[in-house]
């Protein structure tokens, strides 16, 4: 009855055509719904990463139910040959949307009716919103058990040279234990240990970060400065702006965007389960509390730094590895797949620093740049970044191979990781 409500509405209203590239364009509405919804949804990656790959996933299965051309996603996939896949993509993304954000209907609505309208009043696009509404909610009952934000921390601070000591209330520590959406388990690409606290890859690390990032750091200059406080931004605001940007240099058909934009946010999600399984299994310390005990790492290449800040606040998490980097591998190794590994320019920007534009002329060169940001800023060192990125490659690469295969000749996979 509600489905036949809003397509009578939206005959009515008759909204002007909706721009072609459906997917972005709702990508572009489920990234302002999240921050009109406020802080924990716009200020947490794992609820952005999570929203964004359901209501992708939801769409990329949307249509392939209605023409397929790649496995799916949802193991039991229906299938509505001939409905309208425009209609069947619109409908799963408003169902998404307004189920995780209910508050928000009012600014998620307009695009949907709107789109609706600009689509042939006929039997295919009634079916085509059937089929959408249903993947939708499939999607959603699969993953309503996530309870990553409602779930109780059960962090336990320890302390001793090299251990992790909180910065603040620690946050995160429950996000390793969820399920992914495509690895097999949290830990399957965990890295190993941290480098030594004797070893000469330990100082070369603490020096550089004590040099470089510190809050009144002589090396740094202006432009890196400003590179640390811009790459303080989230990954999925971050990747998801530059999916838009290369998307419009290589258009893709509607289910190949579907599926780089599904495949992209599902890699940064299971990048951070794997990046978190990690830090809060070798709770390593972060540069404030490694560089102000110095003394304490029997390391005779270090020192203590007793009044040592960093330039940026520091994470409420362990040190190794590093996450921004993790997501940044992830989502590299996945649109490279996309759009191609060529050099290609585009723009990024950071709402909290307006006016501000960073130009780009490949991913590697935004990644190489995300990397230094986190010494600069004085919260990571060299060695974790590196090794962040590489397990984030990993994931990557392992979800390129397992998902969303194009040919469909493979069979559906299931949402719920085999153990």
């Amino acid at each position: 009855m509600r489905m036949h409500r809003i397509l009578a509405i939206a005959a009515l209203i008759g909204f002007p055509a909706a721009r072609a590239d459906v997917i972005v364009d709702w990508n572009v509405r489920a990234n302002a719904t999240m921050v009109a919804e406020g802080p924990k949804a716009a200020g947490n990656p794992f609820a952005m990463a999570r929203t964004l790959t359901i209501m992708h996933v939801a769409m990329s299965d949307a249509i392939n139910a209605c023409d397929p051309t790649m496995t799916s996603y949802l193991a039991d996939l229906p299938k509505q040959p001939d409905a309208s896949v425009l209609a069947a993509a619109h409908a799963a993304a408003r169902t998404v949307l307004v189920a995780l954000y209910p508050r928000q209907v009012d600014q998620i609505d307009p695009l949907y009716l709107s789109a609706l309208a600009a689509l042939p009043d006929d039997v295919d696009k009634v079916s085509g919103v059937r089929i959408g509404i249903q993947i939708a909610r499939m999607m959603l009952a699969k993953r309503e058990d996530d309870g990553i934000f409602d779930s109780t921390d059960t962090y336990r601070p320890a302390t001793s040279p090299g251990t992790y000591v909180p910065t603040g209330l620690p946050v995160a520590s429950n996000v390793a234990i969820r399920k992914p959406f495509s690895m097999r388990e949290h830990s399957q690409f965990r890295p190993g240990p941290p480098p030594s606290l004797h070893s000469a890859l330990w100082a070369r690390d603490v020096n550089e970060t004590n040099e470089w990032g510190a809050a009144n750091s002589a090396r740094r200059d202006a432009v890196q400065t400003e590179t640390a406080r811009f790459w303080e931004q989230l990954g999925p605001p971050a990747w998801n702006q530059v999916a838009r940007a290369l998307s419009t240099n290589k258009p893709l058909s509607l289910a190949e965007s579907a599926r780089g934009f599904a495949l992209l946010n599902l890699a940064m999600f299971d990048s951070y389960v794997a990046v978190f399984d990690a830090k809060y299994h070798y709770h390593f310390w972060r540069p404030i509390t490694a560089i102000r005990n110095g003394d304490l790492d029997d390391n005779p290449l270090t020192q203590r730094d007793a009044s040592w800040k960093p330039l940026i606040d520091t994470p409420p998490h362990p040190e190794y590895p590093c996450a921004h980097c993790a997501a940044d591998g992830a989502a590299g190794i996945v649109l490279r797949s996309v759009y191609g590994a060529g050099p290609v320019p585009f723009t990024v920007t950071f709402a909290a620093m307006p006016g501000v534009v960073r130009n780009y002329t490949s991913i590697q060169q935004m990644q190489n740049d995300i990397s230094m940001a986190r010494i600069w800023g004085g919260v990571h060192f060299r060695n974790s970044n590196e090794v962040g990125v590489a397990l984030g490659t990993k994931v990557g690469t392992y979800v390129l191979g397992t998902t969303l295969l194009c040919g469909g000749a493979h069979q559906p996979r299931s949402l719920r990781p085999t153990h």
